[in-house]
């Protein structure tokens, strides 16, 4: 080779950018000043190929060159060079560069015996690594709270609404998943299924989240002067909260809490009530102060459904107190702290719509009938009082705010009535139906469908369907067991459990409601209660 010619062959391993995979094979030779050769050394079009371009090359052949050494390469040295375009249909290429000539001992070095030097490898490009999203539904969960969730203990997510949720982070298959609730929402308890498993070669899209408001229950214990808080657990079974009871007034009668679930308040014989706030956990904490003036012996105490008054119900003067209701929840007595009502007024209703109120006279034998102004206050109406049968009890008026029933302990049974446009009661046509002896208490569940009345004497719940026109109708099974001498009966909100206070026995009947609304013992048929209990309420726990 002559001294214009000399230098080093290079093999070019052409890759076609347009056709990926495609590779071409191209001899060419490097002359001292890095200058590419033709193979008749020749300089090619493509001009010289700069340090640039291919610095650690260039480099090592220039200093080499200079010195007058010449060594072989012993490893292929890999770079791109850019400018060959003219010479290589004007496409970017890859070349791998091996010295041909020359060894160890610093001989000229030559060219390569054969025209077309073997490729250099290279490793192949690896294929991508398929994701896949891990995905699933919400139910359940209360407008405006939200909740946490977790996959594998560090993916978080925050839900604020039902519907499909996702993780943002997707996972290759093979790889496990664990999705749990890390932060639960505010007076509810979501539950995850079909939460683990592993990831095949598609997205996961299976998993439910289902969630449940927390239900309270309390109970006033008049032989103990307390009150015991329960929430309502799996299957319906009351559970004690820590603690399991608090001090109230003396022989608490009466327990009632506002429609957000805040706020609780209990009448009794001491001639006050006593008010709360309530906690995450159900629990009640006294205000301060911790309880207002009422009328002696108050047997009875309501909240409106705006949760902006209250009423109770003065057995030892025949009076009614009412009160505002503050932001913090506590009361203050209205400008007519109360008035007179009938005599010994044992009850007190507000309809739903919070328009009228109906407090039953016990000594009267009649039910009162009140407007509720805008300012929360009681007026009696036009016909202040319709006729009951002797010593009404107890008087609840349906969801569905047409229709009042009244128990009538001295007549063994209840007496109803429908509820006009502008509140007024009427008897109906069948003015009244039998229930149990000395019934002291009447409710009617959630769906408007079905009535509970407690009776005292026998130690009973008589149970009916009402029909539509608010009438009740006996069930088949016209009345089922509680404990000795119950007192009041509850439903839950959901209209799935109704519980019974039983005095004498110190307990709580708990009850299942069928489909047709029949009452069935649950397998633990009672829990304890505190000494004497008497009223009964639950309610849904606060989400806000």
């Amino acid at each position: 080779m002559s001294p214009a010619t000399s230098g080093l062959w290079v093999e070019a391993r052409v890759t076609l950018v347009p056709r990926l995979g495609d590779t071409h094979v191209v001899p060419a030779l490097l002359d001292s000043r890095g200058v590419a050769l033709g193979r008749a050394g020749i300089p090619t079009d493509s001009g010289p190929v700069h340090a640039g371009m291919c610095p650690k090359l260039l480099r090592q052949i220039t200093r080499k060159n200079r010195e007058g050494v010449m060594q072989t390469m012993k490893r292929p040295a890999r770079t791109c060079v850019s400018d060959w375009s003219k010479s290589l249909l004007g496409l970017s290429l890859c070349v791998a560069l091996t010295a041909c000539g020359g060894d160890d001992n610093g001989d000229t070095p030559t060219a390569p015996a054969s025209s077309v030097p073997p490729v250099a490898g290279g490793p192949a490009p690896e294929a991508p690594v398929a994701k896949y999203s891990v995905t699933g539904t919400i139910s359940g969960l209360v407008s405006g709270t939200q909740m946490t969730l977790l996959n594998r203990g560090g993916d978080a997510l925050t839900v604020n609404g039902n519907g499909t949720f996702g993780f943002s982070t997707s996972m290759a298959s093979g790889s496990e998943y664990a999705v749990g609730v890390a932060t639960q929402p505010k007076g509810q308890t979501c539950t995850v299924s079909n939460g683990s498993g592993t990831i095949a070669a598609s997205n996961v899209t299976s998993i439910g989240v289902t969630c449940t408001r927390i239900v309270l229950v309390y109970v006033t214990n008049a032989g103990s002067s307390a009150v015991s808080q329960y929430t309502i657990g799996e299957g319906g079974t009351l559970t004690p909260i820590s603690p399991a009871s608090v001090g109230a007034v003396s022989t608490p009668y009466s327990v009632s809490v506002d429609p957000s679930g805040k706020y609780a308040y209990v009448a009794g014989w001491g001639g006050v009530v006593s008010q709360y706030t309530i906690g995450a956990s159900g629990a009640l904490t006294p205000m301060t102060p911790a309880n207002v003036t009422a009328g002696p012996q108050s047997q009875a105490v309501i909240v409106d459904p705006s949760g902006k008054y209250a009423y109770a119900a003065n057995v030892g003067d025949s009076t009614i107190s009412q009160y505002t209701i503050g932001v913090n929840g506590a009361l203050t007595p209205m400008p007519t702290a109360k008035f007179n009502a009938g005599s010994n007024p044992s009850s007190i209703a507000v309809d739903p719509t919070g328009k009228y109120a109906y407090v039953t006279s016990f000594n009267n034998n009649t039910i009162l009938q009140y407007t509720i102004g805008a300012d929360g206050a009681l007026t009696p109406m036009a016909t202040a009082g319709v006729l009951t049968g002797p010593f009404p009890y107890s008087v609840t008026v349906s969801p569905s705010g047409k229709y009042a029933y009244v128990t009538s302990m001295g007549g063994s049974g209840v007496f109803q009535f429908t509820i006009g446009a502008d509140g007024a009661l009427t008897s109906m046509t069948t003015a009244s139906v039998g229930a149990g002896l000395s019934p002291t208490s009447v409710t009617v569940d959630p769906s408007g469908k079905y009535a509970y009345v407690v009776n005292q004497t026998d130690n009973t719940v008589s149970q009916y369907t009402i029909g539509a026109d608010g009438g009740l109708s006996p069930m088949a099974t016209a009345s089922v067991a509680t404990g000795i001498v119950p007192n009041a009966i509850t439903v839950d909100p959901t209209g799935k459990y109704a519980y019974v206070t039983n005095y004498t026995s110190n307990t709580v009947s708990q009850f299942k409601i069928g489909a047709d609304g029949a009452l069935t013992p649950m397998t633990s048929a009672f829990v304890s209660t505190g000494n004497g209990p008497i009223a009964i309420v639950t309610t849904y726990a606060a989400t806000n």
